[in-house]
């Protein structure tokens, strides 16, 4: 997942901020995690983080829960026991082994918090034909895939700066219609883009439409899942269904690199319906919602108490202010 990427890590929270953490059996590296520190300046207090981690399968090799077992209890053991930092787990978990992996974090003494909400997102299998992917999709959604498949529209796809640069020019003028103030720092994508290595780097599509980029998507295919991670559609894109173009180029794409699953990207029907149906639409019949674990925690000594209240406060803060 490009959440574990070095460049991601690095451009995020600073190379000197990053442990990577690697677990062999018969010298056979079988899971490991990149663990972003901050520490409290002049106080031997900090907290340890891991996004979309640990992993601890390999693509297309059969899963052994136990690697994230004993993954999970020697992560514990450096963080929490021997350093007395707060250690924070955002596990990436799906399939079948859920619920097995919040057992497992519970069972070695991770909480839940609760006022961060886990990861919302809806999967497509893409071990379906293209035909029945295509059957499958929303009947709306379907129908103005095929009105937009009718206009001469041009698709650009590769990842390099200048497509990235006529992303963050229609994200602008999205922006602008939405009257929105993003969550999301794009600058930082487009670094983390440039810095990562060629066979890591996300797949930018545009479409032109009279030699005028009109929508853009950023999607990473990285192991067996593609994530849809960035998108805009400019307003001359709205009226052609430019969007469900590319979306539709995007899993045919996915299908060709050998992805099993699509994630399409947060989810949050109540207060972003219109992104949610759009996607909705995509996940079709047989798309699955999926709920990620949460944010998992551990802490053992005062020290570790007091970074998870500070850290707490600070989540409560900024969750108010969205």
């Amino acid at each position: 997942t490009i959440y574990q990427t070095w460049s991601l890590g690095a451009i995020n929270h600073g190379k000197r901020n990053l442990n990577h953490f690697i677990l062999k059996k018969d010298d056979n590296v079988v899971a490991m995690a990149q663990v972003s520190i901050k520490k409290v300046p002049g106080i031997n207090m900090g907290i340890a983080t891991i996004y979309w981690g640990p992993l601890w399968k390999k693509s297309h090799d059969e899963a052994d829960i136990e690697n994230l077992l004993i993954m999970i209890r020697e992560l514990k053991n450096e963080y929490v026991v021997k350093r007395g930092f707060l250690l924070r787990i955002w596990p990436s978990g799906l399939d079948n082994h859920s619920a097995r992996i919040r057992s497992i974090f519970v069972n070695n003494g991770f909480k839940r918090i609760e006022n961060v909400m886990p990861y919302h997102t809806l999967r497509l299998d893409l071990a379906l034909s293209l035909e029945e992917l295509r059957k499958n999709l929303g009947q709306k959604w379907r129908n103005q895939l095929n009105s937009a498949e009718k206009i001469p529209i041009n698709i650009r796809e590769g990842n390099d700066d200048e497509l990235y640069a006529m992303f963050l020019s229609l994200l602008e003028e999205m922006l602008s219609r939405k009257k929105f103030t993003p969550g999301v720092d794009y600058h930082k994508y487009r670094l983390i883009q440039n810095d990562l290595p060629e066979f890591l780097k996300m797949k930018i599509m545009v479409c032109e439409y009279n030699g005028k980029s009109v929508s853009a998507a950023v999607c990473s295919a990285i192991g067996d899942t593609g994530i849809y991670l960035l998108g805009a559609t400019g307003n001359t894109g709205l009226r052609l269904n430019s969007a469900n173009l590319l979306q539709w180029h995007l899993i045919k794409w996915l299908k060709e690199t050998g992805c099993r699953w699509y994630d399409l990207g947060g989810i949050d029907p109540e207060n972003n319906p219109a992104v949610y149906h759009f996607k909705r639409g995509i996940a079709g019949k047989t798309g699955e919602d999926i709920v990620h674990c949460g944010q998992m925690y551990s802490y053992q000594i005062v020290k570790g108490y007091i970074m998870h209240v500070a850290n707490s406060i600070v989540q409560r803060l900024q969750s108010m202010k969205k």
